[in-house]
């Protein structure tokens, strides 16, 4: 009983009879079940079509799509009312079977000397009703002739094939379905004996997952019938969209019993929802029900995605009510095909030539309003006038246009005919095996099972010459797209745009005429996909098709639409302004074309200038005392040292190289050694003089002589140049990328190889530094007029706090600014001992020649 749950909510009592009868027919029988279903049940309608036959095959069809019925309470047994109104396009599937078997008869090479016959029933969507038609046929009561059938046609939905076949199931009887596509049905070991001419939804599913993704719709809403074409059908799509960017905003189930008030919530929702397509899994009658729902409510600018149930259907393509509803449905259809003669055949159908054709009398009479002959005339209607013909007549049981279910049932008829005709062959065997004859199957003694392992073997040519096969029970997966378009009329027509094959899609796009009346496919998303520099980014708690887009971070970038993830650009690039490239890295160094090069070089050159003015002046001015005073050499020394140091600042800016970066740290520090060297011994000789005037130090003057001079500041100087060339020889500075720090840019400076070897030469030119600080600051209070101790004190004490200030600026600038600071160290050093040192000189020789005397300069 647990394998029926959704049968026992529906009918309680009768499911739970159905079940026990189906248990209980399997040892008593099935005539004597079939009895006992009849004694509850009675016929649920003396209507049927048969003919005669050597080997019978049944039909099962939903005639009626109006079932009506009265159900009493869920104690007592259900009583049915007779269903109403007759589908002529089911009715041509009717006799798309007669015709089938007719023209297999005339075959004289397929089943020879085997006359097929067939019994239809309509089972009208009702499980009771489908159990009892086909415990008639297989049991082989008063209805089919007391000739039981080995095989069934049928039936159209899937539910009633998966009830049937659970309960037939143990005696083997193949049913071959036409339109029941659930991909449950594929299971071979629940369904050993179902075999279909219908694809399995699995295929209609993913094409209409291709659609969705091929046209964008990330988001969308889903309607499907509560029944297991639906149900499995839409698990079938989401299981094919998971994890490619497709969402469903709602899932909505509708019944067929509660259709109206279903119906009604439905549209509401789809009117409500942000989602512009929306996929509909139902059959026909319930989507005309939701259709006229939303007409009612005005909604006209959704795309609807049909399943095969409903998406060729002629009803709703000529329904005016719906067809701003229903204009631009973009469908999966069952494959068409033509049958040769059939609409000829359908043309000559006659209830004076087909008397016992119970379904053509209703027909007749629904169609011409006239009985159609005295014996089955009614009381209501007038007898016909003999001349009404279906001949002319435009209707759906005549259009053979495009067949597509039709097709189907003469194929799954064809497939009997062919699984009969191997099972009746015998073999030709020789003498050796000898007689075979007891193994070969009778038209009067034909086993289901027998039967069952022949289809399962099938492969035959259609009369269209197509080829057929089952594919573990199911057929080869071809579909057409269709596309309902608008016609002068005001009404739809129907039009192919593209076929399924399997898992390829063909779609002829520029064919489509979409729900918005324009050739511009609808969009339909819960967030707008991310455009290229951006990366996707969900949100909590939302569908992953609701999303923000952030921008990508520096140096990374993204260059498609949509992009999950922002890749970062390899070391030599960066990310352009929109995030969407990666370009090389621009080369950044101090150079002579921007504002802050053209400042130091401007600066250096100046300092340059000036120091070859004050040389001049001094050279002019050279046998005056301001410029003999204190060794006149050393001072012209010092400004050629000066000059080089303003000049050396030149070295730093420009782009680096190899021997620039070598140059460059030599000449800086070889310069201010030379230029403190001098300094230094100018320092020392000012302090030696003034000790000298002492008595007894007359002496200490000869250690200081011009030479001695001369030797200090170059064995000083020496020092430095060998510091320079042996950290030059060993580890020099050479040309580097800097790839961490400024981003889109590349700063190319001189990477010091040896932190030892900068730092000797800093600290040797502190140490010369400091030590004349010291001297100099000894001797500021020597008691001449003019001490040049005082100007060499001050000079070095702005050095020395210019380089102090120094090393903590140049660790913590960036790129190209560490040589800025260096630069600007060096310029504001000399310019501190240019113009302390010279410049009150240059103030007296220029501007105060009187006080450029001995007298002067040696005055208290």
């Amino acid at each position: 009983m647990s394998r029926f749950p959704w049968l026992l909510a529906r009918w309680p009592s009768s499911a739970l009879s159905l079940l026990l009868l189906s248990v209980v027919g399997r040892q008593m029988g099935l005539e004597v079940v079939q009895a006992i279903v009849c004694s509850w049940w009675g016929a649920p309608s003396n209507k049927s079509l048969s003919q005669d036959g050597d080997v019978i095959i049944g039909g099962l069809f939903n005639l009626y799509y109006k079932p009506s019925y009265v159900e009493q309470v869920f104690n007592t047994l259900p009583h049915y009312e007779p269903c109403t109104g007759l589908d002529p396009e089911v009715l041509q599937n009717v006799y798309a079977m007669a015709f089938a078997v007719e023209e297999i008869n005339r075959n004289n090479t397929l089943l020879p000397g085997v006359k097929l016959g067939y019994r239809i029933f309509d089972s009208c969507v009702r499980y009771p009703w489908a159990l009892q038609a086909a415990l008639s046929l297989v049991a082989g009561d008063k209805h089919s002739c007391g000739q039981p059938v080995p095989l069934l046609i049928g039936d159209a939905t899937s539910t009633t094939t998966i009830f049937l076949s659970r309960i037939l199931g143990p005696l083997s009887v193949p049913f071959i379905s036409y339109l029941s596509s659930c991909p449950c049905l594929s299971d071979k070991i629940k369904f050993p004996n179902v075999f279909r001419t219908i694809p399995s939804d699995i295929y209609q599913a993913r094409a209409m997952a291709q659609l969705a993704i091929r046209f964008g719709w990330t988001w969308m809403g889903a309607v499907v019938d509560n029944n297991d074409y639906g149900l499995f059908a839409i698990q079938a799509f989401q299981k094919e969209t998971q994890g490619k960017g497709v969402c469903l905003e709602f899932l909505e189930t509708v019944h067929r019993e509660t259709i109206e008030s279903d119906a009604r919530r439905v549209a509401l929702t789809i009117q409500a929802s942000t989602a512009r397509v929306i996929l509909i899994f139902c059959l026909y009658i319930d989507v005309k029900t939701i259709f006229l729902e939303l007409a009612k409510l005005n909604v006209t600018d959704r795309q609807f995605l049909a399943s095969e149930a409903w998406s060729t259907n002629n009803d709703l393509l000529r329904n005016l009510a719906i067809s701003k509803v229903a204009s631009g449905v973009l469908g999966v259809a069952i494959r068409s095909s033509t049958i040769p003669g059939f609409e000829n055949y359908l043309r000559r159908l006659h209830p004076i030539r087909n008397p016992d054709d119970d379904f053509l009398q209703e027909f007749w009479e629904n169609e011409f309003g006239c009985s159609p002959g005295a014996s089955f005339q009614k009381a209501s209607l007038s007898p016909c006038s003999g001349t009404e013909s279906l001949e002319g007549l435009h209707n759906p049981i005549t259009d053979t246009s495009q067949l597509r279910v039709t097709y189907n049932v003469y194929l799954a008829v064809y497939a009997a005919a062919h699984a009969l005709h191997s099972l009746l062959s015998c073999p030709d065997t020789d003498s050796s095996h000898g007689n075979n004859s007891s193994t070969c199957s009778s038209p009067k003694n034909i086993k289901s099972i027998e039967l069952l392992q022949h289809l399962n073997n099938l492969h035959f040519s259609t009369p269209q010459g197509e080829m057929f096969y089952f594919q573990g029970g199911d057929a080869p997966a071809k579909y057409d797209l269709v596309n309902w378009q608008n016609t002068p009329e005001g009404s739809l027509k129907l039009v192919l745009i593209g076929r399924v094959d399997g898992f390829d899609l063909h779609l002829n796009q520029s064919a489509v005429q979409w729900s918005n009346g324009s050739n511009q496919v609808p969009t339909s998303v819960c967030s707008e996909s991310c455009p290229p520099g951006t990366r996707v980014a969900n949100r909590k708690g939302e569908p992953l098709c609701c999303f923000d887009c952030i921008p990508c971070a520096d140096g990374e970038i993204s260059n498609q639409t949509g992009s999950l993830h922002c890749e970062r650009c390899p070391l030599e690039f960066w990310s352009n302004a929109k995030r969407t490239a990666c370009i090389p890295r621009q080369l950044d160094f101090l150079s002579f074309n921007e504002t802050l090069g053209i400042t130091l070089s401007t600066a250096a050159v100046s300092g340059t200038v000036v120091t070859t003015a004050v040389f001049v002046v001094f050279l002019y001015n050279r046998q005056t005392p301001m410029v003999r005073a204190n060794n006149s050499e050393l001072s012209f020394l010092l400004l050629l040292s000066l000059k080089l140091c303003f000049l050396c600042s030149l070295v730093f800016i420009g782009r680096p190289s190899v021997w620039a970066c070598r140059f460059q740290q030599a000449a800086f520090g070889i310069s201010f050694v030379l230029c403190v060297s001098c300094l230094l011994v100018k320092t020392i000789v000012v302090l030696a003089a003034f000790r000298s005037a002492r008595p007894g130090a007359e002496a200490l003057m000869k250690w200081f002589g011009p030479g001695q001079q001369r030797g200090s500041v170059c064995l000083f100087t020496s020092i430095q140049v060998i510091i320079c060339a042996t950290w030059l020889s060993l580890s020099p500075p050479v040309p580097q990328r800097d790839l961490g720090f400024q981003g889109s840019k590349v700063t190319l400076g001189c990477a010091m190889s040896s932190v030892v070897g900068f730092s000797l030469v800093l600290g040797y030119i502190g140490l010369l530094a400091c030590t004349c600080l010291f001297l100099a600051f000894l001797a500021r209070k020597l008691p001449d007029n003019f001490n040049e101790a005082k100007l060499i004190t001050f000079s070095m004490l702005i050095f020395c706090a210019v380089w102090v200030a120094f090393v903590p600026a140049y660790v913590s600038s960036p790129g190209k600014y560490t040589v800025a600071v260096e630069v600007f160290a060096i310029l504001a050093s000399s310019y501190a001992l240019l113009l302390c040192i010279f410049a009150p000189k240059c103030f007296i020789i220029l501007l105060r020649p009187e006080k450029n005397s001995k007298k002067h300069l040696m005055a208290r």
